[in-house]
């Protein structure tokens, strides 16, 4: 027992975990039954495994960190006695089960830390559970070989266990494939702008096709290119070599005629391997009716390529009996009319068998082209008008009734203000999944301060790090950004030659986009070219430049972590290289209009097959969503648009910067004319990016706010997800002018959570109305200010007063608002709050006082005086951000609603049922001061914001409460107007 080798503890633990399936187990017992036969003298102490987590047994290590992260991960287990998964409450329950000692438990919790990431938010309708534990790994073929795969690339744990738990999510929610009757269901599954929504729907599939669906039809973009992306991506590492192979010998070039990748992929060596044909190790095949350089044309071998041989004839396919030995197929088809129409006409004349064929339809980018975007208005009476692709998925779905349909996309509105009503459509009637933004994923909060102050002048940590703007007293800055795109080609070549991991600079790009005319991509590309040689960068002032560029931005805001040169004159010896890299083939630039699929077809543009791309690409509108820039590590925007999808475009620098993260810039108008003539006015760029950005943050923490269950049902529905968003975001209507939302929000619960108004009124009477609203408030605000703050945060001054419930209700009844929706569902929940008996007696509010000397004081209608915050309206009459983030944790504590604890001005504040109220004067533009120091009430937004006491909260009621306006069709998300006034 003295020397076990590391090889026998590792077997013996490895199946010991096996034998114990997919609950944490006495391990001891285990662990001596599995070394009972084999390795009966084997040292199974406590101290013995310690030790050699300690000393670094990888081995060891990787098998622990897979099995507990997948126990952390599991979404409520039996087993968990109800502890949140990844969270030390979870792991603490898998060690009571393990029966571990402390100081083992503290080895393991050392190299195998809890990952505590968000995991997917779930929006659903009640479904019926078929997808069980058992169910999953009774038959795992596929899911198993994919995730071995995701291991080789170098995927940690906690990210195939998220994966995992996110496409059971899917899975779980779709029909049982071997039910008797057919249901169709429809789901959506929102990502992040490129963060990975692929590996997620491959993912998806495995799953699917291991459950026993039979056809999986993915919808992979408007492109050939995009097309055979998706196809290579599922044949690499869903497929795999022996099914795209079928039998053929690797070494016999005859038997390889029609077989792609083999001998001209240099990555076919990565492609999965499952050991032999599926169907001679117990599974089954994977038959491809498309290929890599072949869409769908026609059913192969004609409709038999559709035929499935049934062990019982007798029986439907989708009978157990049937259904696990027939081979699934697989078809990744362009969104093209022709395609589609090929594929409609083949299957219609296929009878019998499509309706017991299991089939998941896989949407890729499902915003674009599968959306229904005819007007409404100029349908003809009691008839629906498609477009091309919506209607072709529409006759897909009619034909086939066991299909399931499932769209990705990373922009969500499109798909969810779908007409819920009409039935043949896409609307994600059954389930709405938003997935977590990925660890290392370069996001919305890399570029925009969203919890910074929203006043339009000061500039935050992440615009500063990564934000160039372009204003006329600027010039163009082309040059400078050219110069960037050098300066980071060299940066990424000196840490790959200094240890870091170069696999992610094999490409390095810059996108320019300033129209969207082809003819000005063409001189633009000219500009650039003759720029890019007049740049001098191996001369003295080429250097010149880039070593003042590297000084006074890049040096600055390198990640220490990561190697950086001490000086320009450390990077000098690689910028040659860059160039070299960057002008291969004579040119830096590709002009890539998207006009035709040449323009993608360009062997400097194939990221797959081209060992370098360093180069400079202009185009941008007509880039097809879905194409991925790799490298992309320099933007230059400056076109205008005003449809926020368009602008959603924008966030091509989003994604996965691994090692270079640091160094991306975007370089963006921030004084660009829009529209011509008298029409013509100046936009920011920056700003309209940011309030689309708001939006979507917004959406997806209303999702994770109502996604739990309350008495084991949902607390909101998919079809009430456009209501409840349409509260916050004005332009959000139905479908059609005729129509109008069913449901409507009449409450919102918000006990301990910081709510914001951000809809006042712009009219100023209305204006002056709110604030004499508001005087009373002000008058119950003590003269002398405090300071408050909150464990070591930062402090600030403020006017602090308390007024009653019922006094605050006075004044919130009575106030104006632009979109009056917005605000009344919480003013319904402190209604309801001071009808019930001991849970709220009053509110303390504070109004904070600036203390820098750009301050702005006024007195408002004979009180105070107080500071004015100036902010700035993002969309409509709607503000963006009201709160300074430095005021949140105050208030939150004076609320109750924080366990932290606050100086003694906060303390002394703090009730049992008391609420906090912060009261921000905002003024839109330089304030009209009168010449007795008060400020024109007109000029004059009173916002506010408000912490709710935790005594408000009502563990048996939902957060949300709708109402049916026509009570007659409560489950209609969508009803015609003619109908109420009939």
């Amino acid at each position: 027992m003295i020397n076990t080798p590391s090889g026998v503890l590792l077997d013996v633990h490895t199946s010991a975990l096996a034998g114990m399936g997919s609950m944490p187990r006495h391990f001891e017992r285990w662990a001596a039954l599995a070394a009972d036969d084999h390795h009966p003298d084997a040292d199974l102490s406590e101290e013995l495994f310690r030790s050699r987590l300690i000393s670094g047994d990888e081995a060891l290590i990787s098998l622990w960190d897979r099995h507990l992260t997948a126990w952390d991960f599991a979404e409520n287990p039996q087993w968990a006695e109800d502890s949140p998964a990844r969270t030390d409450e979870r792991r603490a329950v898998v060690y009571e089960r393990l029966r571990f000692g402390t100081e083992l438990c503290k080895a393991l919790d050392e190299v195998v830390p809890v990952a505590k990431v968000p995991g997917a938010t779930v929006i659903t309708r009640e479904f019926t559970p078929w997808y069980t534990p058992e169910r999953a790994a009774a038959r795992p073929f596929y899911w198993t070989a994919y995730e071995r795969k995701l291991r080789d690339k170098g995927w940690p744990e906690a990210a195939i266990s998220s994966l995992d738990q996110a496409s059971r999510a899917v899975i779980e929610r779709l029909t049982d494939p071997e039910q008797p009757t057919a249901r169709q269901a429809k789901g959506l599954v929102v990502g992040y702008v490129q963060s990975g929504k692929t590996a997620n729907f491959t993912g998806v599939a495995a799953k699917a096709i291991d459950a026993g669906y039979r056809l999986v039809i993915v919808l992979g973009g408007t492109l050939n290119l995009l097309r055979a992306q998706t196809q290579r991506r599922l044949d690499m590492e869903l497929i795999g070599q022996e099914n795209i192979l079928r039998g053929a010998d690797v070494t016999d070039v005859d038997s390889l005629v029609g077989v792609d990748y083999v001998g001209d992929d240099e990555d076919w060596p990565k492609f999965v391997r499952h050991g032999g044909r599926p169907s001679t190790l117990g599974a089954f095949d994977i038959e491809r009716l498309t290929t890599r350089d072949n869409d769908y044309k026609s059913l192969a071998q004609g409709i038999r390529a559709l035929e499935f041989e049934k062990r019982v004839p007798t029986r439907p396919l989708h009978d157990p009996a049937n259904l696990h030995h027939a081979a699934a197929r697989v078809l990744v088809v362009k969104k093209n009319k022709a395609v589609l129409t090929k594929l409609v006409k083949d299957l219609k004349q296929i009878h019998g068998i499509l309706g017991e064929l299991p089939t998941l339809i896989i949407d890729d980018e499902s915003d674009q082209a599968s959306v229904n975007t005819s007007d409404p208005r100029k349908w003809e009476e009691g008839s629906t008008e498609r477009t091309a692709i919506n209607g072709l998925i529409a006759k897909l779905l009619g034909l086939l009734p066991r299909a399931q349909y499932v769209g990705y996309t990373a922009t969500p509105f499109a798909n969810v203000f779908i007409d819920p009503g009409d039935e043949e459509d896409i609307f994600p009637q059954d389930f709405l999944i938003s997935l977590p933004r990925p660890t290392g994923y370069m996001g919305v909060q890399d570029f925009h301060d969203l919890d910074g102050v929203d006043d339009g002048e000061s500039e935050g940590e992440a615009e500063k790090r990564h934000v160039r703007g372009i204003y006329d007293s600027t010039g163009d800055r082309l040059q400078e950004a050219l110069d960037a795109f050098v300066l980071t080609g060299a940066l990424k070549l000196y840490r790959a030659h200094h240890g870091t991991p170069d696999g992610p600079f094999r490409h390095h790009t810059m996108l320019v986009h300033e129209s969207v005319r082809m003819a000005e991509h063409a001189a633009l590309a000219l500009r650039i070219n003759t720029m890019w040689h007049n740049a001098a960068y191996m001369g003295s002032e080429g250097h010149a430049r880039l070593a003042s560029l590297f000084e006074r931005d890049f040096h600055i805001h390198a990640i220490g972590s990561l190697p950086t040169p001490a000086t320009y004159a450390d990077l000098k010896p690689y910028v040659s290289e860059a160039r070299r890299l960057i002008n291969k083939g004579g040119t830096p630039v590709i002009v890539v209009n998207g006009a035709s699929e040449r323009d993608y077809s360009q062997s400097d543009l194939d990221f797959d097959r081209t060992p370098n791309v360093w180069k400079i690409l202009v185009g941008g509108t007509k880039l097809s969503r879905g194409f991925t820039v790799e490298g992309l590590t320099i933007t230059y925007y400056r076109r205008t648009t005003q449809q926020a999808d368009t602008l959603m475009q924008m966030g091509r620098w989003f994604g996965f910067r691994p090692g270079y993260r640091d160094l991306v810039r975007l370089y963006i108008g921030r004084e660009e004319t829009l529209g011509r003539g008298r029409n013509a006015r100046t936009v920011d760029l920056y700003e309209a990016f940011e309030a689309i950005c708001r939006d979507e943050e917004l959406f997806r923490t209303e999702l994770t706010r109502y996604a739990p269950l309350v008495d084991g049902r949902p607390q909101v529905t998919p079809a009430q997800i456009p209501p409840l968003v349409a509260q916050h975001l004005p332009w959000v209507r139905p479908s059609a002018r005729n129509k109008m939302f069913n449901a409507q929000l009449v409450e919102v619960r918000s006990p301990g959570v910081w709510e914001e108004p951000t809809a006042y009124p712009e009219d100023p009477d209305a204006l002056r109305h709110n604030a004499e609203c508001w005087a009373p408030v002000l008058g119950a605000l003590s003269h002398a200010p405090v300071s408050l703050g909150v464990d070591g945060g930062p402090q600030f001054d403020a006017r602090v007063g308390t007024v009653s419930h019922q006094d605050l209700l006075t004044v919130l009844c009575d106030l104006r608002w632009s979109v009056p929706a917005q605000f009344s569902p919480h003013l319904e929940f402190l209604l309801d709050a001071g009808r019930e008996g001991g849970t709220i007696d009053d509110w303390v509010v504070i109004a904070p006082l600036q203390t820098s000397t750009r301050r702005s004081e006024a007195r408002v209608l004979g009180h105070g005086p107080f500071s004015l915050a100036r902010r700035k309206r993002r969309r409509g009459s709607l503000f963006g951000a009201i709160r300074d983030p430095k005021h949140v944790t105050a208030v939150t504590r004076l609320a109750g609603a924080s366990h932290l604890t606050g100086n003694s001005a906060v303390e002394q504040h703090v009730r049992p049922r008391r609420g906090a109220l912060v009261l921000y004067p905002v003024v839109e533009s330089e304030p009209r001061i009168l010449s007795d120091g008060s400020v024109d009430p007109r000029d004059l937004v009173m916002a506010f914001a408000f912490v709710a006491p935790p005594s408000t909260a009502r563990g048996d009621r939902a957060l949300v409460r709708f109402r049916a306006i026509d009570s007659t069709r409560a489950e209609a998300a969508i009803i015609d107007l003619d109908d109420i006034g009939s």
